[in-house]
């Protein structure tokens, strides 16, 4: 057993003196001390010996073990400061070279357009409100005289928490919570997020939306029209533009509102689906369902209402034809704001 200890440390000198990197001195341990190396080996071996023998030849080896793994820490951490010394002189940066400072941070284009959206209206005289995304069904359905059976109450629109309650799919319940605190007349807009379950690459499950309400007597449609209009020169630019029959359950008559392709300008393209239009807003005229859920005398006022989704303005004012790139957080897409 002497004998093989002996041997075994010659064999381990010669191999570590011929050993070049530090890969090769990984690969030495491996051979010696690893878990079939030539340490566990002998100690394997012992079971050959008489009793008598085993217990000395067993601290024998665990001397050996202990030496080995002492030497080849040394050799390992020697050879690596020596390594990287030669690798900082091979890679050795520049230090005259000019640094680079950081990028300063900007407004995402989704919160920039959306205060562009409310400059806009408060010139008018509109007021801005506010209201919960947690919100309860009634002011999200019910008061907005969208019936149980109606199709946006649908799972696959909703989304339901077990309270009972949803995530408000659209800003209009501020409108009933603003109606219920205040009486006619009134002129306000509502800015925040909505939840649906939808999504492409033009729609997204949590998107950023914004409501008008006008109340008052002897509204009209034509000041339905002449205020959106303003609102798509002052945010687009004069292009031609037009007023589609819709149907939404809280106004009546509804509309939609389009205006020229910005990609294809007319032409017909992929985005606008060969129409050559794109839609901005949805509006119409307060159904007096919706005033007989305030309260509000439906013989003495009327009023109109309008909503669109902020991403959605944002990609028409740059350009941007999928909307995930707003959430994205890619920094080359960003740096462009």
């Amino acid at each position: 057993m002497s004998q093989s200890v002996e041997t075994l440390r010659q064999e381990f000198r010669s191999a570590s003196d011929a050993a070049k990197d530090s890969k090769d001195l990984e690969a030495i341990r491996i051979r010696f001390l690893g878990k079939k190396g030539a340490i566990t080996a002998l100690l394997k071996s012992l079971g050959e010996l008489p009793p008598e023998e085993r217990r000395e030849a067993g601290a024998r080896i665990n001397t050996l073990k202990d030496e080995l793994s002492q030497a080849l820490d040394n050799e390992i951490a020697k050879r690596g400061a020596t390594e990287q010394e030669q690798k900082l002189k091979v890679e050795r940066p520049d230090v005259t070279l000019p640094g680079t400072l950081p990028l300063p941070g900007s407004i995402h284009p989704v919160t920039r357009v959306a205060q562009e959206i409310a400059d806009i209206f408060l010139s008018m005289g509109f007021f801005l409100a506010d209201g919960p995304e947690v919100e309860e069904e009634y002011y999200n359905f019910e008061a907005l005289n969208v019936p149980a059976h109606h199709p946006a109450r649908d799972m696959q629109d909703t989304f339901y928490l077990e309270t009972g309650r949803v995530l408000r799919t659209q800003t209009s319940p501020v409108q009933i919570r603003t109606m219920e605190q205040m009486k006619p007349p009134l002129k306000m807009i509502a800015l925040g997020k909505v939840y649906r379950r939808d999504s492409d690459i033009t729609h997204s499950p949590m998107f950023h939306q914004m409501e008008g309400l006008v109340v008052g007597e002897n509204v009209t449609m034509s000041d339905l029209k002449g205020t959106l209009v303003m609102f798509a020169e002052t945010m687009f630019g004069k292009r031609p533009f037009r007023f589609r029959p819709s149907y939404f359950p809280f106004t009546e008559p509804s509309a939609e509102m389009d205006i020229q392709c910005i990609f294809c300008h007319g032409n017909g393209c992929k985005i606008c689906k060969g129409t050559g239009w794109m839609e901005i807003l949805g509006c119409g005229m307060v159904n007096p369902k919706v005033f007989e859920a305030v309260k509000y005398d439906t013989e003495k006022f009327t009023g109109f209402a309008f909503g669109m989704g902020i991403e959605r303005q944002a990609m028409l004012r740059y350009g941007i034809n999928d909307i995930r790139l707003l959430f994205g957080s890619d920094i080359r897409f960003l740096r462009q704001f």
